[in-house]
């Protein structure tokens, strides 16, 4: 009779644990919205924060380099520092997440705009680009990593898990959609075209000043003044507009999202110190073969990203279609969301990392035949690739993290350490990929402002583009062949921990 009433038990506990892992379609919508913002920012500085640095605040390619190369590596420093602090962070009301990027969200605001807004001095202006950019990609960090870090406080199902994920993904990569859209059409009008065409008219007005009276003469030459004005107030309302996304996304996913208390706390009495816990993860295998593949994925993405607009302008005689072709790259990404995540489910994660490679031979494709139909070929193929290289990694990181968490089932609060450091390893390679790309112009005669540039530059580019990109690629999918975590593992995993969670638990104790 005892026997009956355990295994009536134990069948009503499952079937509690597994109505408490399901997750409604509303929560992971507004999930989702919520990590928009950060994507709409991302895209919008990736695509074009470059190209403003050079051309319309118009520092050196070298003062560009610094500024781009040392706010990413402040950035990925930031993360395990956030990570520490989080990790120190006390149980509130709206959770021990929640708090930070409600926290943070303000300033974050402000410091994007400010990133956007040319001062009126020129000597020193690479310290004012330098200073918020290493703001905005720190207080980038206190949103992004408990955000990220959330995904695995909304349910213990790996199901709902990667389901949370393919709606954050396809929310994100629509995100980063708006914001290329956003900055694109904005700022379009601020490029290459309309300048060079207005700076030719100035050449021949000086031409022929002596048929023209004074007055006039002065009139004409004010208008590259006026163009350079136009140019600084188009990339202030398209901050404006993004600046406006950070708050209205972060009010839903605060209203729509309940952080839960803790549900990777097993049979466990103790809390891991975070430094004990970033030893411990740097010795895990699978987790070191998944930072080491995208940290060099990541980099390659970021290069394309930052050099396109730049390739097309100069390199490709594309400039008067890059805001469409960047618009074609996210709208091929955001279609093919569902189709990786349906690819994955069927054929397995690992299988679907693949899916990176067929931007390369595009890509190269692209650099030899640099011509319209060519272009927008590559952008639907780019578009597929980047999809994948955005859903795999936080899809394939929570596996990462059950399998250390079944090796080490003594310890707690460690989700916050993967996170971060993970964030800090690829932030910090597209930091180095920004930093030499900016320079590679820099020593081959980029010259800031111009309508030509030299043939050397336009080489530099087609390499940045085409070759660097297409061997970080090759390189992260071959050390992705080790990873070790298959489908098999994975569900082995789940189970495992899921007979560990069904157990009583005991209250946590902090370890010195």
């Amino acid at each position: 009779m005892q026997i009956e009433d355990s295994s009536v038990q134990g069948a009503l506990l499952f079937l509690q644990i597994k109505k408490e892992k399901k997750l409604s379609v509303l929560s992971k919508l507004c999930y989702a919205i919520g990590g928009a913002p950060n994507q709409v920012a991302g895209s919008a500085s990736a695509f074009f924060l470059q190209i403003y640095l050079l051309d319309v605040a118009q520092i050196t390619p070298l003062q560009t380099s610094l500024v781009l190369s040392v706010g990413k590596v402040w950035g990925g420093i930031t993360d395990p520092i956030v990570g520490y602090f989080i990790n120190k962070s006390k149980w509130t009301k709206i959770g021990r997440l929640m708090p930070w990027i409600i926290g943070c969200t303000p300033f974050l605001t402000v410091s994007y705009l400010f990133l956007w807004f040319a001062p009126p001095f020129l000597t020193g202006r690479v310290l004012w680009y330098l200073t918020f950019y290493c703001l905005f990609q720190a207080l980038t960090t206190v949103f992004h990593v408990p955000y990220s870090t959330l995904t695995m406080f909304l349910s213990t199902d790996q199901k709902e898990r990667d389901s949370a994920t393919a709606y954050r993904m396809t929310v994100e990569v629509l995100g980063t959609l708006l914001g290329a859209a956003v900055q694109g059409q904005i700022v379009a009008s601020a490029h290459i075209s309309a300048r060079c065409a207005l700076n030719n008219e100035t050449a021949n007005f000086i031409e022929n000043t002596t048929h023209v009276a004074l007055g006039s003469h002065n009139s004409s030459l004010s208008q590259p003044l006026a163009y350079q004005l136009h140019a600084e107030k188009v990339y202030m309302i398209a901050a404006g507009i993004i600046g406006g996304v950070y708050l209205f996304c972060t009010a839903i996913l605060f209203f729509g999202v309940t952080e839960k208390d803790d549900p990777y706390a097993l049979n466990s009495d103790s809390i891991m110190p975070f430094f004990r816990g970033f030893k411990l993860t740097m010795k895990h295998g699978p987790y070191l073969n998944l930072t080491a593949a995208f940290l060099l994925i990541s980099a390659a993405v970021q290069l394309e990203q930052s050099n396109f607009v730049l390739f097309c302008t100069h390199a490709a005689d594309l400039g008067d279609h890059f805001q469409n072709l960047v618009l074609t790259i996210l709208i091929s990404a955001v279609l093919s969301v569902p189709f990786w995540q349906w690819f994955l489910q069927r054929f397995g994660k690992k299988s679907a990392t693949f899916g990176i490679s067929w931007m390369i031979p595009f890509a190269v494709l692209l650099v030899t035949i640099p011509n319209l139909i060519v272009a927008y070929l590559v952008a639907v193929t780019s578009g597929l690739s980047i999809a994948a290289s955005l859903l795999l990694p936080w899809s394939m990181l929570p596996d990462v993290v059950d399998d250390f968490r079944l090796l080490n089932p003594q310890a707690k609060g460690l989700e916050t350490i993967f996170y971060s450091s993970f964030v800090f390893f690829t932030r910090l390679s597209a930091g180095i990929a920004l930093g030499i790309s900016s320079l590679s112009l820099e020593f081959t005669g980029y010259s800031t402002g111009a309508c030509k540039q030299p043939y050397h530059v336009a080489i530099t580019l087609r390499v940045l583009i085409g070759a660097v990109p297409a061997a970080l690629i090759i390189i992260g999918l071959l050390i992705l062949i080790f990873y070790p975590i298959s489908e098999e593992k994975r569900r082995e995993n789940e189970h495992a921990l899921n007979m560990i969670r069904y157990r009583p638990k005991r209250r946590p104790t902090l370890l010195g």
